[in-house]
């Protein structure tokens, strides 16, 4: 199943994909007379409520309920815009409100290599403020200030779907609600202090620092195009990741080049964290970022830029330059 945020109201109205490729409203849709009197519950109008209340299974007997009506129903579903094409709405991220975002670095072995960077012993994090959070097909505003070192980099990400916190490898996957696409947009403007290796610990700490801001810039987290249900991911290892600028891949990789599982990634960083319904881990980007080329190349006004993963879709995000 696949959820998506349609561009509905301040927050968004949470939508599912059907088997046309047509989206289902599911905050109009429980409005709908003849569902209310099929004895189906209404469910919440975004994502995350949906999550937190354990709604999934609801949200399957909507969608099998509007499959199964007959087209008298569907043509007045579709006549009210509670079921719309795809191609023309707009969307904001698939998952619109996560609490917190934890972004994955140095996860994969490829791209450490591009990098110079040695293999971490555990798996290493910095955290993304939802406010950077844009969706499939709005615009990447590159920044007024750092816009000559704006990277790429797709990455594939967990989408958590209950409360977690100190668990074991063991018991991770349980807490997965599902998958989804993160383009971790970066200036690169402080990576080459950030990788010198003869700077003071204060110079490395501060400029970790400002590496970790150039990340959060608004626009500089686009999520989506929807939330695929961990069923659909039969193996979450053997998915194909493609990352291109005006249709030139520059990453390519399979996620089974992945330093650690999902399991021991969740149940790590759980130690710390309390995990909430809709949060987000990313399982950091793989080799081909832009930095890490020769010559280097970076994202400029009017390019387009694509992170397609196996079974979960395209993340398309065109480039516009900084307007006051």
């Amino acid at each position: 199943m696949k959820l998506v945020t349609l561009d509905r109201g301040r927050f968004g109205s949470a939508g599912v994909e059907l088997a046309d490729g047509s989206i289902l409203d599911l905050r109009l849709v429980g409005e709908f007379k003849a569902l209310r009197t099929s004895g189906i519950a209404q469910v919440g109008g975004d994502v995350v409520t949906i999550l937190r209340d354990g709604q999934l299974d609801e949200v399957r007997r909507i969608v099998d309920w509007v499959q199964e009506s007959p087209e008298s129903i569907q043509e007045t579903l579709r006549y009210s815009q509670v079921i719309v094409d795809a191609k023309e709405e707009s969307f904001l991220a698939a998952v619109p409100r996560p609490s917190f975002i934890l972004a994955q670095g140095l996860a994969y072995r490829k791209h450490l290599t591009e990098m110079g960077v040695p293999l971490p012993k555990e798996p290493v994090s910095l955290v993304k403020t939802p406010s950077s959070l844009t969706g499939t097909g709005c615009p990447i505003i590159l920044p007024r200030d750092y816009s000559e070192m704006v990277d790429w980099e797709g990455e594939f990400s967990i989408v958590i779907g209950k409360p977690c916190h100190n668990v074991s490898a063991g018991e991770a996957m349980n807490y997965v609600a599902g998958y989804t696409i993160i383009n971790d947009v970066s200036a690169r403007d402080w990576t080459a202090t950030a990788l010198n290796p003869d700077q003071s610990q204060m110079q490395a700490v501060m400029t970790w620092g400002d590496n970790v801001q150039g990340k959060q810039f608004p626009t500089f987290t686009p999520l989506g195009p929807v939330m695929v249900t961990a069923d659909e991911i039969e193996d979450p290892y053997a998915l194909e990741l493609t990352t291109t600028v005006n249709g030139d891949i520059m990453q390519n990789t399979s996620t089974g080049d992945l330093i650690f599982p999902i399991d021991q990634v969740i149940s790590h960083f759980s130690k710390w964290y309390l995990f909430q319904p809709g949060d987000i881990i990313t399982t950091g980007s793989p080799s081909g970022v832009g930095y890490g080329r020769n010559p280097r190349i970076f994202l400029k006004p009017g390019d387009i830029c694509d992170v397609t993963v196996t079974g979960i879709g395209t993340l398309s995000n065109p480039v516009i330059s900084y307007q006051d």
